[in-house]
């Protein structure tokens, strides 16, 4: 980059870094969201509080389902070797 387009560029400089910022939570929040070993956990809270009886089976199936989808979606993207 030459000293002239630099200094054009300048005033830009905030939203350059407000937008890494931005790309670093989302890629931090979709490893945390697609964490095979926390969704598994998940799914074993949720049977555990079907057992206690917290949880109706309508509801835990339903939140299964939701976690199943998110796991088959963590294994498609560590395949493809996506964060």
């Amino acid at each position: 980059m030459g000293l002239l387009s630099g200094l054009l560029s300048l005033p830009l400089a905030p939203v350059r870094g407000t937008v890494w910022v931005a790309e670093q939570v989302k890629r931090e929040s979709e490893r945390v969201y697609y964490d095979a070993g926390s969704i598994r956990r998940q799914l074993e809270d949720v049977e555990r509080a079907r057992e206690e009886g917290v949880l109706d089976d309508a509801e835990a199936d339903a939140l299964e389902e939701q976690l199943v989808a998110r796991l088959i979606e963590a294994n498609r993207r560590e395949r493809e070797g996506q964060p």
